[in-house]
């Protein structure tokens, strides 16, 4: 078998950013010329050319001379790419946005290589491999492990293979012209998959493929949108066709952070991706050279659960040092929300010890009853059976008199509740009931928007008890309660669950911070002076630890 070319005599020193970039960039002054290129630096030692890439390879232009090939050899085990920087000026940027075809900043290859360092795997898999740059900065960091690159564009393949080759990586790299979702090769041992999968648009996806993704999709339980990018295609076969332990690094448009068609993406990233972090680059640091475009990196691993994900954004690539650092949200809190680019945003910076209240809590506005007159217990409502009234926060005085807990139910007026299923009731239940609705409907109760939009007009739907409850719009900070008779809560009041078991004198303490520490400085203040705290609001005040919980911090 051939091996990569390594001219006799010295060659001279190339500064991969020096004039000598512009030299070499005018020896190829076609595809023909980038393809012998390709074959004279060693692409054929990878082992046999596909179809294609033979095709190329009999179209190739005459040899390059030795000294052009050592030019590129230099450059190349320098650190550049020039055979992607050639293939990049060749290919206008209109006919490789086609293919998706958008070459990564060595400085974003480096980070994300430097984060898979962290594991050690016996196989590197890049579904979108391109001249390589991602399996060449592997190879080095990698010495032993297999490199697997996956392009379908066989002129991008020939430049991977040559790459590969100087780099001294013949032996145990391949590169297969094809499609990444037909790609299923299984190995015992661990895999990263690192790189660029390509950005297409739906409109250029063919028919057949937008069916591959909703059926692969709905396979794993989950929707997905044929208004997808190619990018979430590569996500998904990823997510179908790794292993648990196995690990990755993807650098794609972050579009997909926000818009309904990400909503596959998102859900993978909580579930079977297994993501790390996701860390936003502004177009200003120009992550992907042909396009104006916000990108996202995200790294996971498969089958991992972490409690949170770690969002970071920067704005120029020396900001770029590392992944993995940044704002921690917790995976309960993401799952409900749609958006996700808004938590890459900068907030204030939390004291030493303390963390977010979302991180400890979720926070949600009480139930929308849509007729209070009729769903709070009063004289209309006399002769109900004492099993669907609840006792409830329905105004804000209920927790601001209580003063830090909620003790005495007979103080709180109740809320009626019936099951979707009346015959859950027993006769005499049932017949009360029936007494009530006719009530009801003569109130008009059943007309309203809220009542036509649930699953029975009567069911309230009463969230559980929440342990806190808060007030979140007044002239004053919000109060909080500790709930120590399970009472409910409607709309005019938010209730806190804690994400994880919380013993009762640490939900005290909490409650006990958040009485004396919580300004209206804090909320949103509209027109005449009321403050008000959505529940994405409240969830971003900082708290202590539950450590310092513990340990009886309240001031």
């Amino acid at each position: 078998m051939p091996t990569a070319p390594t001219p006799s005599g010295p060659i001279e020193a190339t500064d991969k950013q020096g004039a000598s970039s512009h030299d070499v960039a005018s020896l190829f002054v076609c595809e023909g010329t980038l393809a012998s290129f390709a074959i004279a630096l060693g692409a054929e030692t990878l082992g046999a050319l596909s179809p294609q890439e033979a095709a190329l390879a009999k179209k190739a232009g005459k040899k390059p001379s030795r000294t052009a090939i050592a030019k590129i050899v230099d450059m190349i085990q320098a650190g550049s790419d020039p055979l992607g920087e050639a293939f990049c000026a060749l290919r206008s940027s209109a006919v490789r946005r086609e293919h998706g075809a958008t070459y990564t900043p060595m400085p974003i290859v480096d980070t994300m290589i430097e984060w898979a360092t962290k594991g050690a795997p016996t196989r590197i898999v890049d579904p979108g491999v391109g001249s390589a740059r991602f399996l060449t900065r592997a190879a080095t960091a990698f010495p032993k492990a297999e490199l697997v690159g996956i392009d379908i564009d066989p002129l991008a393949a020939l430049t991977a293979r040559a790459n590969l080759a100087v780099m001294g990586c013949a032996g145990r790299a391949r590169v297969i012209v094809g499609d990444y979702r037909d790609f299923k090769e299984a190995t015992p041992g661990r895999t990263l998959y690192i790189g660029n999968p390509p950005y297409v648009r739906h409109h250029l996806i063919p028919p057949q493929w937008k069916e591959w993704l909703f059926d692969q999709a709905a396979s794993i339980g989950l929707p997905a949108s044929k208004l997808a990018g190619l990018h979430v295609y590569f996500y998904l076969a990823t997510a179908l066709n790794a292993k648990p332990k196995d690990y990755g690094a993807f650098i794609t448009a972050s579009e997909w952070l926000d818009v309904n068609y990400g909503a596959l993406v998102r859900a993978l990233v909580l579930n079977k991706l297994g993501g790390q972090s996701v860390t936003v680059i502004e177009p200003t640091a120009q992550p992907f050279p042909d396009a104006a475009t916000t990108a996202a990196i995200t790294t996971f691993e498969i089958g991992a659960k972490p409690k949170s994900v770690i969002f970071q954004r920067v704005d120029n690539l020396d900001a770029l040092d590392t992944l993995g650092k940044g704002r921690k949200i917790h995976r309960d809190r993401l799952a409900v929300e749609s958006r996700w680019s808004f938590l890459t945003h900068a907030t204030q910076k939390s004291p030493e010890g303390y963390v977010e209240l979302g991180e400890l809590c979720r926070v949600h506005r009480g139930t929308v009853t849509g007729a209070n007159g009729v769903w709070i217990a009063g004289a209309h409502s006399a002769g109900l059976p004492d099993s669907v009234l609840f006792p409830a926060v329905t105004r804000a005085r209920d927790v601001l008199d209580a003063e830090g807990i909620l003790a005495d139910p007979a103080k709180l007026r109740r809320v009626i509740d019936l099951p979707p299923d009346l015959d859950m009731l027993d006769t005499s239940e049932r017949n009360a009931v029936k007494r009530f609705l006719k009530i009801a409907r003569e109130m008009g109760a059943c007309n309203g928007y809220v009542a036509s939009h649930r699953k029975a007009w009567w069911s309230v739907g009463l969230r559980q008890a929440a342990p806190i409850i808060s007030t979140y719009m007044a002239r004053r900070a919000p109060a909080f309660v500790m709930n120590q008779v399970d009472a409910r809560h409607i709309n005019i009041a938010h209730g806190l669950y804690p994400r994880d078991a919380m013993s009762e004198h640490t939900k005290q303490a909490l409650v006990d911070f958040l009485q004396c520490n919580i300004s209206q400085r804090s909320g949103r203040t509209y027109h005449g002076g009321l403050t008000k705290f959505e529940p994405r609001e409240m969830e971003r005040l900082f708290v202590p630890s539950p450590a310092l919980l513990a340990a009886g911090v309240s001031q």
